[in-house]
């Protein structure tokens, strides 16, 4: 094994970590089973570009709405204990869509209202699983862990609609809940089977008032965590919405089936896999990075749309993929080192509102315009949305890099009067003296005027 794949798996060295991780491959592939079974039969029901955005808007509607008060309940309580609580949760949703779905009375709005309620939970178990990744591995080995993270999420993305496709084409939707409902019990035994006393714990932040907002406030005064977040906001609205794309691209564009949704998903998973070992191997992030990351970002989408056939389509999302999760992975890395240890699960929130709570803005915006235009102008705008906030991330970086000594320094209004010389020292041609000085050396008036 190269030095370099070694350091790609760095964090599967900790105990702890190695369990998280089986859990979260089996746990996040199931939910990929899940997302695309609820999106194929929304499109099924509604033949709508617009409701399979609704589908995606609420998922994360929750997020953008409670995301920041579920930053605060996770720097308040222990996260391995919160976590098994929440994936407990977020199974009941799931066994609810396998009972209606296998006694054919699912309609639209029940859809809608179960994707509401794990997205709900969900609220809090994002910010909570983003910042107990820092409390399983340690700084030293962050980078490394969610980049690894990103590999788990994006090879689900790979496996789970490959099974989903086919379990779709089969035998129908109904398998691919009950087969996530089973895997959140997966990841609770690997939640339990943790040994805590292992575990980098992060100060419990105690209750008070102006929680948000003093992570709101940290945000704004570091430009290390302001720039990154700020880069999200526009990205993780306008170009992250391959969920809403996809599914249209296979029905609308292409005329094709459950099948080949999978195909264009597993496209995008295989790239991601292979950016998330890439930087999960470089150890650090920088703002050239970050810059980079969003470009190519931008440049892969745009290719994307312009595919003239299916195969072609396939092949671009490969780069599409690995420049998407190089960009995630290095926003999430950077805020989580610059993050202090009782904010990080508040600071992480911001992170999850602005990726995950962006989409209720984004995805029904971008499935109407992909309804009405093509589904080609979902990632056409989605492309210059990427390369307009690397230009600005540019600027910005180098803004916050100027050295103190180029700014023209504020003047100092309290400066204290210079020091009168000694009595008998001679002056220097234009030297001053302070006025009280120089009154009290005036000549007295002569006899003569006083005459």
């Amino acid at each position: 094994m190269t030095a370099a794949l070694r350091r790609s798996f760095d964090s599967l060295s900790v105990p702890n970590y190695r369990r998280y991780f089986t859990g979260q491959v089996v746990s996040i592939t199931g939910n990929w089973m899940q997302t695309v079974a609820e999106m194929w039969l929304v499109v099924q029901l509604t033949d709508s570009g617009l409701a399979v955005g609704l589908t995606a808007a609420l998922q994360f509607l929750p997020i953008l709405l409670l995301g920041a008060y579920g930053g605060v309940i996770a720097d308040r309580r222990d996260k391995r204990r919160l976590l098994m609580v929440t994936q407990a949760l977020m199974a009941i949703p799931a066994l609810t869509l396998l009972v209606l779905s296998a006694t054919d009375v699912v309609h639209v709005w029940m859809v809608f209202a179960l994707v509401l309620a794990r997205g709900t939970v969900n609220a809090i178990d994002n910010p909570a699983r983003q910042a107990f990744v820092m409390e399983i591995v340690g700084a030293d080995r962050v980078v490394n862990a969610v980049s690894l993270n990103s590999v788990i999420v994006h090879s689900a993305r790979i496996a789970g609609p490959a099974l989903a496709g086919g379990l779709i084409a089969a035998i129908g939707v109904t398998p691919c809940f009950g087969a996530n409902a089973a895997s959140f019990v997966v990841m609770i035994f690997a939640l339990r089977a943790m040994d805590p006393k292992l575990l980098h714990r992060s100060p419990l932040a105690a209750r008070g008032r102006g929680q948000i907002r003093a992570a709101v406030a940290e945000v704004r005064r570091r430009p290390e965590l302001r720039i990154p977040l700020g880069m999200m906001v526009a990205i993780g609205t306008l170009s992250f919405n391959f969920q809403v794309l996809m599914p249209l691209f296979a029905r609308f564009t292409w005329h094709g089936t459950a099948t080949t949704y999978a195909v264009l998903m597993s496209a995008m998973g295989v790239g991601s896999v292979a950016g998330a070992l890439l930087a999960g191997a470089r150890g650090r992030v920088t703002p050239q990075l970050l810059v980079l990351s969003a470009a190519l970002f931008g440049g892969a989408q745009l290719l994307a749309a312009v595919a003239p056939t299916e195969a072609f389509q396939v092949l671009a999302l490969i780069p599409l993929g690995a420049a998407s999760v190089t960009f995630a992975a290095g926003v999430n890395s950077s805020l989580q080192i610059a993050s202090q240890g009782e904010l990080r699960g508040r600071v992480m929130a911001l992170y999850s509102v602005v990726f995950l709570g962006s989409t209720p803005i984004g995805a029904p915006l971008i499935g109407w315009i992909a309804e009405v235009a093509g589904p080609r102008w979902g990632l056409v705008i989605g492309g210059v949305a990427a390369l307009a906030t690397a230009a600005w991330a540019r600027l910005a970086f180098a803004r916050a890099a100027e050295p103190d000594a180029v700014r023209a320094p504020e003047p100092d209004r309290r400066r204290p009067a210079p020091a009168a010389p000694p009595h008998g020292a001679r002056r220097l041609p234009g030297s001053r003296l302070p006025t009280g000085r120089r009154r009290a050396e005036r000549p007295l008036p002569s006899a003569k005027r006083a005459s």
